[in-house]
């Protein structure tokens, strides 16, 4: 691969060994260049005023500005920067505040070398990661509170998609919506990852969405499927 078409990452970790351990998995990615590294979300944005990366990998518990503030700013001054959360389990709420500060996905501190990739990669080509143990609560939070719902008039029925989905499509989004990765996606259903990339094309196209968040909550929305 070339080196202009590796995907540029920066990194954000307060703790030198999770750092060190993080560049050294990427580093070994021939699809990877790591550009810059940064213990705080002050130095990150000062290694980012000098040249911006296609993916911002970046801690939420950092030391004086959080990584929510970090990912405001980011998306503010540098929008076409994708960033990518680390979080652990007992971050439910700076996660929804994260992805409302403009976060393409987060991952949980841990995951695996191939699952970081496969992350840089679907955020760097426009869409969003969803991660298991978190999706089904995050997405609550897109969902309209029953209490703040209007009851719908007489003979009203949800508005389907303009195209329905085909039965492959339903099972595919059913799986992304449980967190699964375009590679798990394709190893449960025995499908190349090309294949999954293709049909979710079709849906972001069929539902009018543009990636994994969008896609799930408008097929929660239409009932296609359940979470």
């Amino acid at each position: 691969m070339s080196a202009a078409s590796r995907i540029k990452v920066v990194i954000c970790e307060d703790q030198p060994q999770v750092l060190k351990t993080q560049l050294k998995s990427l580093q070994e990615s021939p699809e990877i260049e790591v550009t810059g590294t940064a213990l705080s979300g002050e130095a990150v944005l000062e290694l980012l005023e000098k040249a911006q990366p296609d993916v911002l990998l970046q801690d939420l518990g950092l030391p004086r500005m959080s990584g929510i503030e970090v990912t405001r700013l980011v998306k503010k001054r540098w929008p076409a920067v994708e960033v990518l959360i680390f979080t652990i389990f007992d971050e439910e709420e700076k996660v929804l505040d994260a992805v409302k500060a403009g976060a393409s996905g987060y991952l949980l501190k841990g995951s695996s070398s191939e699952r970081i990739i496969e992350a840089i990669r679907e955020v760097k080509a426009g869409g969003s990661m969803i991660q298991p143990n978190l999706a089904r609560r995050l997405l609550r939070h897109f969902r309209v509170p029953e209490a703040d719902a209007k009851p719908p008039a007489a003979g009203y029925r949800e508005e389907p998609p303009t195209k329905p989905l085909t039965e492959r499509e339903v099972e595919i989004l059913r799986l992304i919506a449980k967190g699964l990765s375009n590679n798990e996606a394709a190893g449960v259903l025995d499908l190349s990852r090309a294949t999954i990339r293709t049909h979710l094309e079709h849906i972001y196209q069929k539902l009018e969405v543009t990636n994994r968040v969008e896609a799930v909550t408008e097929g929660l929305r239409k009932g296609l499927i359940e979470v």
